[in-house]
Parts: structure tokens; sequence; C-alpha cells
């Protein structure tokens, strides 16, 4: 072989490589939640059929979590988890939300979310729409969800199933983990979310 085949070969080979590390890099980015304010605009309804806009990233710190309702584990019993810590924290997180955000509205319709979030907490609200503006959201937040099949001929959904941390100010504070000890997690809402850190 040849000089000239041999670097032109290097050359290719070290392309190859920056190419494969810089979508590495991306991937590991996009799936990671946005630390920005969340700036897309959305038009869904919740589980009570009010509307719901980008302004309930507002106002308020919360608890918000992507999953559906058929999902066989991460969603209830993250919802269990969040019915858990509402009420240990009481009056303290009284101004406190939590909000379900549908990944599979094709089947969240506004009737199963409600009957759904509602076994776990009334202060848990379900949030659902079209495929399309659920999408802006997910994406806006950098949040993984993928149909996928499964082998009865349905599907299920990929997701990120760690839970955001959204100040009053609409930016992410911080993640808690799917299977985060209680203490902990209780421990990161009332430093993060309520300002009770020392």
């Amino acid at each position: 072989m040849s000089a000239r085949t041999l670097a032109v070969s290097g050359l290719a080979a070290s392309a190859a490589f920056v190419g494969a590390l810089v979508a590495l890099v991306l991937s590991l980015y996009l799936s990671e939640p946005r630390t920005g304010p969340f700036d897309a605009r959305f038009s869904l309804v919740d589980d009570r059929g009010n509307a719901v806009d980008q302004s309930i990233f507002r106002g308020h710190p919360a608890l918000v979590y992507f999953g559906y309702t058929h999902c066989p584990q991460a969603c209830p019993t993250t919802l269990y988890e969040v019915a858990d810590w509402l009420a240990t924290l009481g009056e303290r997180g009284r101004a406190l939300r939590a909000y379900f955000f549908s990944i599979d509205p094709e089947r969240d319709t506004q009737a199963v979310m409600h009957d759904y979030v509602t076994a776990f907490s009334s202060r848990i609200t379900g949030i659902t729409g079209t495929p399309q503006e659920m999408k802006k959201v997910s994406d806006g937040w950098f949040i993984h969800a993928e149909k996928l099949p499964a082998e009865d001929g349905n599907y299920h959904m990929s997701h990120t199933v760690s839970l955001l941390l959204i100040g009053a100010d609409g930016r992410l504070k911080g993640l808690i983990p799917y299977g985060a000890d209680r203490d902990e997690a209780l421990r990161k809402i009332r430093d993060v979310l309520l300002g009770e850190g020392t």
C-alpha cells in the first residue's frame, strides 16, 4: 500500500472518529433535560378539561414527570412516590404543583388521564393533547420518548424516567432519578424547590 493511500485512509478514519465523537456528545446532551427557561409555545388540556399552555411552568415550583398510563412500573411507582412526598410535605409544600405529562396521548385521553392521576392524588394534574403539541413539550425539555413494538402486536413507550424539579422561574433546578431514596428526594425538594436549605 502506498504512502498516499495510507494517508487518505488515516484521514478518513480520523474524520469518522471525530464525527462519531461529535454525535455521541450531541446525543448525551440531548438526553438531558434543558437547564434554560422553557420557551416553546403549546396548547394542551389537563385531566379536568382546562386549557394548558407554556405558562404552566412559571409562577410556582413544580414536580414534572413525563410518562404514560399503560406504563407497567416506572410511572405508577413515580406517581405513588410523588403522592407520598406531597402528603409528607403537608402545608410547607402547598405551593408545589405536580404534573404528569403524557408521552402517549393517542391512548391517554383526558378521561383516562383523570382516572389515572386521581387514583394516586388529587394534587397531581394529568396533561394530554395532540401528539404534535405533546411533542413540543417533551422536545422542549429534551425528554426521550419513543414508541416501541410489543410482542402482542401493541406497543410500549421507552422514555426518560427521571422526575424534573422546575422552579417558579420556569427553569430546571434538578432531577430526582427513578428509584431515589425517599428521604433524599424529600430533602432535594425542600432544598431546591421550597428554599428550606441551610
